[in-house]
């Protein structure tokens, strides 16, 4: 089509408008759909690995950070074999730059963290009787649970802020709510990863980020749950998807069996 437009000395310009075809690419660039990511600290074969396929069934792209690499590969691969987009990423929660380069390859590879799941497994150490309960044991502790939480929360929350939408969920034992003495590690440690998360929580929840804590007061396989490990699994994903309270415990404490 041409539009004639008048110069100077009576002289016109036909300029042409190009329509491109109704079948020409150019009117159909899509880009590809980006998938969001679940971060899994602390990921294992057990829990790590249910989370991880609830969540992909559900269009999730997978980061699995832990201390084993060969049980990452593992699951990696196995991940894959199902059809879940995984990577792998070896880091010791206790060393803040390995936990936040961990986060920053994951998001460099995957796409901006949009859950990140905080449940590194305790040290068999950290359950041991208050009396043998060490200093240096329990600063270990704490560096473990709450340190941890908080490089790893800081190092995702900018995007999830500027989002306006994105979920942190604690994983804690019983002692998170009950001290007990033959648990003196953890019974000093989750508390105090507790009270941060609780806190985070109250300062975002008019953002739209949701900070979570599922309470598990005991070991999965003794808790006699009809589905196992995937109940729990089902239970975080309904975390991630519901605006309810801070915390939730996945069976009554006193039910527990630690």
């Amino acid at each position: 089509m041409g539009i004639e437009a008048p110069l100077r000395g009576g002289v016109t310009l036909q300029c042409l408008t190009l329509v491109a075809p109704l079948n020409s690419p150019q009117r159909h660039s899509p880009k590809e759909p980006v998938m969001p990511v679940i971060a899994i600290i602390g990921a294992g074969p057990g829990l790590g690995a249910a989370v991880a396929r609830r969540f992909g069934r559900e269009g999730f792209s997978v980061a699995l950070i832990s201390r084993d690499r060969s049980k990452l590969d593992d699951m990696v691969a196995e991940l894959d074999s199902e059809g879940v987009t995984a990577r792998g990423y070896s880091a010791d929660v206790r060393i803040p730059a390995e936990l936040e380069d961990a986060l920053a390859r994951a998001a460099a590879d995957l796409g901006a963290i949009s859950v990140l799941q905080y449940s590194p497994l305790p040290s068999r150490d950290y359950l041991k009787p208050v009396l043998e309960l060490t200093p240096e044991l329990a600063l270990e502790a704490v560096q473990f649970s709450l340190l941890g939480l908080i490089h790893a929360a800081r190092a995702v929350l900018p995007a999830m802020r500027e989002s306006g939408d994105g979920t942190i969920i604690l994983i804690n034992g019983g002692t998170s709510v009950k001290a007990r003495a033959d648990f003196a590690g953890t019974s000093v440690a989750f508390p105090a990863e507790s009270a941060y998360g609780e806190m985070i929580h109250d300062a975002l929840e008019n953002e739209g980020v949701r900070v979570k804590q599922l309470v598990i007061p005991g070991a999965i396989p003794r808790l006699q749950l009809p589905n196992g490990i995937d109940d729990v699994a089902d239970r975080v994903w309904e975390l991630h998807t519901d605006r309810g309270p801070f915390r939730t415990l996945l069976i009554p404490l006193e039910d527990g069996r630690e």
